[in-house]
């Protein structure tokens, strides 16, 4: 799959195979998937709820996976918040009190199980059982809120199995069932279905208790339950997923009989969440939960994509049909590539058509993570997860080698290949939930750190070179890093901050410009002229590492301080605190400087021809050339196996902004002094590196699933397949959304600067407007 969405975004390898025509495919894919799912929930018992209780399967050890959904993992706190009105009543034999004992533990950790007297024992569907849920019935005062009952194997054993008990149990239970359909009406009532035995292990006194009897009862109480509900009412749930979940571990139960407390956990973390997920709304437990309606500004931005459609059409029937394709720039360096010929403007149909394009694409994000149409499942790491894509992509970028068009240090190619590999390992990380294993976790860190490190090294060397500060250059960055972000906290109801990278670039962004567009204005062409000039250089970036270092250390006071004050804390809060945007902007604090003062060097260097950048020359004369490498593969192999001993994410963290940039610098130094290694590139991680961001921020919502909690689900029963068909749409429409952001840049940013402040005071207002809103008390 990675190989086709490579060729497919390479130029036309013919005249049918080409990345137009690969979103087309992804388009009717996603049509024939909706009418897929639409039919399965309508048609094939759609509820999350039923499938919570009723299917699943093993990740791993104690790892449940319900079908189609995901399971919160409750806490004491959680469960004490949701339970704290309710009466929970545990009704049946000894396998219903261990499974009574696993719930309440999730309440109460510390609780023992001996000596408990809160459940209620009642080991066989009798009359003694029917009396007590009369009795419910009866007495409002002693109602339950949630009752969980069942018994079979006490009937079995007292009565060796005999038909005759057989059908006294169904007789009794379906006595017993019109009490529960009447308690039904104001509680939840929960029948447990019969967990298998491991005949090998069970007692003399239990052998008959056989897994061909179980099924027998079971059978019989599915028939009763089922046959008492109502249409259209909810009525007693059976709880049949523990029995699947035993299915696979039974066989180490102690004594054949009840079951291994892994196994009884998954049971009682069952039941949590189908209880409990409709109430508190976790993010990561899409089971059970209900579908929050679109807000006033959701409802807002989709008539707002239908006037554009509106307008297109229009449009379209007065035949205004001038239009031209954009060349698509690297966002973050926004060194965009001129086409080779003059193109034509951009006609009155274009934006609208753009705009058409990205409201499909929005209408897609929102049916993915806040529509209940497709189904999410949760991650669950192994080694085998994440290594095994990590090879194969990386054999396929060095399968993919074409040589460069230049052969300077961080040439073009080498920075969007850098990109590249980089944005596809991160994703890999992300999908496999790797952050778990903290060596892994380490290193994807460092691949953080050195996109940073690009954007001070880009902007940097853009703004030394060019030293063009105007305000069109500055929009058109801030849009394009900005554009998609904006829209998705609109259509989906996030905050800024939940899509951190991009604040984070934005930010590290507005501080180089600052630092090189104030006075005075230090370019190379000045220091052409005099030498002095690169220490007045040096002296901004000494200022503007004294700013970082000032921030850092002084976190309770100034930092927060500074975000904390409206209308700034909009921009920077996450759950109505800063402290998730001090965490992500801390851990990289130097990155951004190093990237700039590295590109500093690397220019002068360049400027007084100290460097070999021919191709196939070494970058250093031989002697130093191999010295370096030396260092730098020492270098890299040592952070390596420091970050692979690291015990914890917080003991590494601390260290990680102080030592980061040496792997980078390693990387590079290992990938650019060899002149045979700078002459050739990936062209298939270039791609990727293209759209980089793009490809960042759309994973959260169209590939990973529940605000990047968990993975989407388009085709269920088969993760291999479904991670080929989600991984195709989500690729093409990456690359759609980052030819929709180039063609809407030159729209909105237009370059004569009156028109540009016009647009900006307008924007400013309806952003202020907005921002006032949000201070209203509900209902205002």
């Amino acid at each position: 799959m990675a190989v086709l969405a490579y060729s497919l975004g390479k130029r036309e390898i013919n005249q049918h195979f080409t990345i137009k025509n690969a979103k087309l495919i992804s388009l009717a894919a996603v049509l024939l998937l909706l009418l897929f799912h639409t039919a399965l929930r309508h048609y094939g018992g759609g509820d999350s709820c039923e499938w919570l209780l009723s299917k699943g399967r093993y990740l791993g050890e104690n790892v449940w996976q319900p079908y189609g959904c995901m399971m919160h993992k409750y806490k004491s706190n959680d469960a004490i918040t949701c339970l704290s009105e309710k009466r929970v009543v545990f009704a049946g034999d000894s396998r219903i009190r261990q499974l009574f004992y696993s719930f309440v533990k999730i309440i109460k950790p510390e609780m023992t199980e001996d000596g408990n007297k809160d459940f209620l024992w009642y080991p066989e569907a009798n009359n003694s059982m029917k009396d007590r849920v009369m009795s419910w019935t009866h007495e409002a005062a002693a109602k339950p809120d949630v009752v969980i009952l069942g018994a079979a194997t006490w009937s079995i054993k007292l009565h060796s199995g005999s038909s005759e008990t057989l059908q006294q149990y169904r007789a009794n239970l379906t006595a017993i069932a019109v009490h529960l359909d009447k308690l039904a009406e104001h509680a939840e009532i929960y029948w447990v279905l019969q967990d298998p035995v491991y005949e090998d292990t069970l007692s003399e006194n239990r052998k008959m208790i056989t897994n061909q009897q179980l099924d027998l009862y079971n059978q019989a109480a599915t028939e009763v339950l089922n046959s008492s509900k109502y249409s259209g009412r909810s009525r007693v749930k059976l709880l049949v997923a523990v029995r699947q979940a035993a299915l696979e571990t039974i066989v180490n139960s102690d004594d054949g009989l009840h079951l291994p407390e892994g196994t009884r956990n998954v049971g009682a973390m069952v039941l949590m969440n189908s209880l409990c997920n409709k109430l508190l709304r976790p993010i990561d437990g899409s089971c059970c939960q209900t579908i929050s309606p679109p807000n006033l500004i959701q409802k807002l931005s989709a008539c707002f994509f239908l006037g554009a459609v509106v307008v297109f059409v229009v449009l379209h029937a007065l035949g205004c049909n001038r239009h031209r394709w954009h060349a698509t720039p690297d966002v973050e360096s926004l060194e965009e590539k001129k086409p080779t010929t003059a193109a034509a403007p951009l006609g009155p149909k274009a934006p609208f058509q753009a705009l058409c394009r990205m409201g499909v694409i929005m209408l897609y994000f929102y049916l993915c993570d806040r529509a209940d149409v497709f189904m999410k499942e949760q991650k669950f790491y192994t080694h085998s997860a994440f290594f095994i894509p990590l090879i194969y992509i990386l054999v396929l970028g060095v399968f993919y080698s074409e040589n460069t068009k230049e052969a300077k240090l961080l040439n073009r190619e080498q920075t969007d290949e850098w990109k590249g590999w980089m944005q596809l390992v991160i994703l890999i990380y992300h999908v496999s939930g790797a952050s778990a294993f903290v060596p892994v976790y380490m290193h994807v860190r460092v691949l953080v750190a050195a996109y940073l490190f690009q954007t001070g090294y880009g902007h940097f060397s853009f703004f030394w070179l060019k030293g063009d500060f105007g305000l069109y250059r500055v929009c058109q960055v801030l849009f394009r890093l900005n554009f998609l972000v904006v829209v998705l906290c609109i259509v989906m109801d996030r905050p800024y901050q939940f899509y951190y990278f991009v604040p984070l670039v934005t930010f590290w962004f507005v501080l180089i410009y600052a630092t090189m567009a104030i006075w005075p204005q230090i370019l190379q062409k000045k220091t052409n002229s005099s030498g002095i000039w690169y220490f007045g250089i040096l002296a901004k970036l000494l200022g503007m590492l004294l700013i970082i270092c000032f921030f850092a250390f002084s976190k309770v006071g100034s930092f927060l301080h500074v975000f904390s004050v409206w209308p700034v804390s909009k921009l920077f809060e996450l759950n109505g605190s800063v402290h998730e945007w001090w965490f992500r902007w801390q851990l990289d604090r130097f990155a951004v400087i190093h990237g700039m003062v590295f590109a500093f060097l690397y220019l002068v260097l360049q400027k007084r021809q100290v460097l070999s950048e021919g191709k196939g020359e070494a970058l250093f004369p031989a002697k130093i050339s191999n010295l370096l490498l030396f260092f730098s593969v020492v270098s890299f192999i040592t952070y390596s196996i420091w970050a692979s001993s690291c015990k914890t994410k917080t003991e590494c963290n601390e260290m990680h902004p102080y030592i980061s940039v040496v792997q980078i610098l390693a990387f590079i130094l290992i990938r650019n002094i060899p002149g045979y290694a700078r002459s050739v590139y990936s062209s298939f991680f270039s791609w990727f590196g293209k759209i980089s961001l793009e490809l960042f921020i759309c994973q959260y919502h169209i590939w990973l699933a529940a605000d990047t909690k968990g993975i989407l689900v388009l085709i269920p029963g088969n993760p291999s397949l479904n991670i080929l068909v989600s991984t195709f749409i989500f690729v093409c429409v990456a690359h759609e959304v980052s030819v929709i952001t180039n063609d809407l840049a030159q729209v909105v940013i237009p370059k004569d600067n009156m028109a540009l402040l016009k647009r900006l005071g307008a924007m400013g207002f309806v952003s202020l407007l907005v921002l006032m809103s949000q201070l209203l008390p509900p209902g205002t």
